[in-house]
């Protein structure tokens, strides 16, 4: 059923599909406030074996694939000792890793869901680390106000994109840069190219990681099916199931059949 209904927002009007992605992510952070889900990604794994691991403490490492994902956006700048937002922060799990482990001077969560931002505050209290709501395409930030804009498959749900990114664009301090990762179908993300070459920022790095999401899916799907049944109800479980992209779900076959397309892009102001 989600599925069907993630495939079908894409159809309607801009503003109604952003309101009933507000009223799901306020329903999920309101209906279940479970303190160890704290990400809503798909993951990201390192294609190379040889790779080096990333260095997590033992509390972090069932959210490894999660962080992953947050670690390879991150890592288009370097984040120490700035002042970084993460619009769309969602559960707030990836704001508390950039804030725990990369160092900015302030890390600001803002989401449109007043729930996801009530939970996220309770749940994480990590020095320089605050959520506030807000809306990614009227951003109450002064202009010039931050050095990074970090976004994580979150665009997909707002009404217009290039509204988002002019306000991306205005936020950040001259130099600044936007880290940002998020999926289209395949038609779709051509034009996100075209918007991003618009946008009055340099495009610095475009990557296709969505070999390394499928790898993700595929790595922690036994985990996640897991959890799943763990918490919600058998009515639901198929609709979770779907929305968590698991193995034989329409999105990860959509993933990896390339149908869909994850993109990592790196711009600065």
């Amino acid at each position: 059923m989600l599925t069907k209904l993630f495939l079908a927002l894409n159809q309607l009007s801009p503003n109604i599909k952003r309101e009933l992605w507000r009223q799901w992510y306020q329903f999920l952070a309101g209906r279940y406030p479970i303190q160890e889900w704290t990400f809503m990604n798909y993951g990201y794994a390192p294609l190379d074996s040889q790779a080096a691991r990333l260095a997590l403490s033992p509390q972090d490492e069932a959210d490894r694939y999660f962080i992953q994902l947050y670690h390879h956006v991150a890592s288009g700048a370097d984040l120490a000792g700035l002042d970084v937002v993460e619009v769309g922060s969602g559960r707030g799990g990836g704001a508390s890793y950039v804030a725990r482990y990369l160092k900015p001077k302030t890390m600001l969560g803002i989401d449109f869901s007043e729930q996801a931002v009530r939970f996220s505050n309770r749940q994480h209290r990590v020095a320089g680390l605050s959520f506030s709501q807000g809306d990614a395409e009227n951003l109450s930030l002064d202009d010039a106000h931050v050095d990074v804009v970090i976004n994580v498959e979150s665009s997909h749900c707002y009404a217009s994109i290039e509204t988002f990114f002019r306000e991306v664009q205005r936020v950040l301090r001259p130099g600044g840069y936007f880290l940002y990762a998020d999926f289209r179908g395949k038609e779709d993300a051509t034009l996100l190219h075209h918007q991003l070459h618009h946008s009055g920022m340099t495009l610095l790095q475009e990557q296709d990681v969505t070999a390394n999401v499928v790898r993700s899916l595929e790595l922690d799907n036994e985990r996640k099916q897991a959890l799943i049944q763990r918490y919600f109800p058998k009515w639901l479980l198929r609709s979770f199931q779907d929305f968590a992209a698991v193995k034989g779900s329409k999105i990860y076959e959509g993933f990896r059949s390339r149908q869909m397309l994850y993109k990592y892009y790196v711009l600065q102001k």
